[in-house]
């Protein structure tokens, strides 16, 4: 499914819905760069996907980015953003 990149307010409010396990290589190469970290996080993804559905991928409480396979939060306002995620990953396209 087509995405783009979100702002901050879009996914303000979202939270946990799941996991993808990946390296950061392949997400880069699957979602793009991803923004700076903020109070917990070193890196987070912002996604808008073309049905609205927004998702945030991001590391938690960890004090450099995992670059090695790592069990990646998947932030969203339901499980939606899970299925968006880990089905756009599975396309396997670039960005």
């Amino acid at each position: 499914m087509k995405f783009t990149s979100a702002d901050w307010q879009e996914v303000n409010g979202t939270s946990l819905q799941g996991y993808i396990t990946a390296t950061y290589d392949q997400l880069v190469e699957r979602f793009g760069q991803p923004e700076g970290g903020g109070d917990k996080t070193t890196v987070e993804w912002c996604l808008k996907f073309a049905d609205g559905t927004v998702a945030t991928i991001y590391d938690w409480k960890l004090d450099e980015t995992p670059t090695s396979m790592y069990n990646w939060h998947i932030g969203g306002v339901n499980n939606t953003a899970v299925t968006r995620v880990t089905s756009t990953f599975k396309q396997g396209a670039t960005v």
